[in-house]
């Protein structure tokens, strides 16, 4: 099911008449071009350009813009008169974790001690598995995009296959036939996607 952009974040935008690519930008920019084509017979379609999930947009002229995030209602103070736990300034917040004896051994027993060595191990895991991450992210924004524009195109299953399979040559032969601004945007969103796992 589309969804509808949050007011906190505006993603740039891609739209669609069928399989042509009618607009592209912010919300407003998209908004505007597509309600000059309300009057198409074509089916308008609009996605996140960067995840390829299906975007919602009202385009009846009453209906209002998002709010700017400046225009969100004030935040209510806090109650509370507990002092946080950790170094908030700091972006660090204290939570529980839960080890066994010999795990907390050992962090204590690192140079810096348990927090240093924990933020240190968690970015070097994080590093290691950002490669396959976006490798991933971007097989599955990909397949998104080509479900909602492709799905019933000829070859699409066979495509669907060799994206995941990260077989580029076998996927942009199956795709060749499909619709110019539709091969272009799978191009972009499936980019990341032919790296080595």
């Amino acid at each position: 099911m589309p969804s509808q952009p949050s007011p906190e974040t505006f993603p740039r935008l891609i739209a669609f008449a069928g399989f042509r690519q009618v607009a592209a930008g912010d919300h407003a920019q998209v908004v505007s071009a597509l309600r000059k084509l309300s009057g198409t017979e074509e089916l308008l379609r609009v996605f996140n350009d960067a995840t390829g999930e299906r975007i919602d947009l009202d385009l009846r002229p009453e209906a209002d813009l998002p709010p700017s995030p400046a225009a969100q209602a004030p935040e209510t103070p806090q109650t509370s008169t507990a002092r946080p736990v950790g170094r908030p300034k700091l972006g660090v917040v204290a939570r529980e974790v839960t080890l066994l004896p010999r795990h907390w051994e050992w962090l204590g027993s690192q140079p810096g001690g348990a927090s240093i060595t924990l933020r240190r191990l968690i970015d070097e895991s994080r590093k290691a598995g950002e490669g396959r991450i976006s490798v991933r992210t971007s097989r599955e924004n990909a397949y998104r995009f080509m479900s909602e524009m492709a799905g019933d195109l000829a070859g699409f299953e066979e495509a669907s296959r060799a994206l995941f399979a990260g077989d580029k040559s076998k996927f942009e032969g199956l795709v060749a036939p499909w619709p110019q601004d539709v091969r272009l945007q799978l191009a972009k969103l499936a980019a990341a996607g032919w790296s080595a796992e």
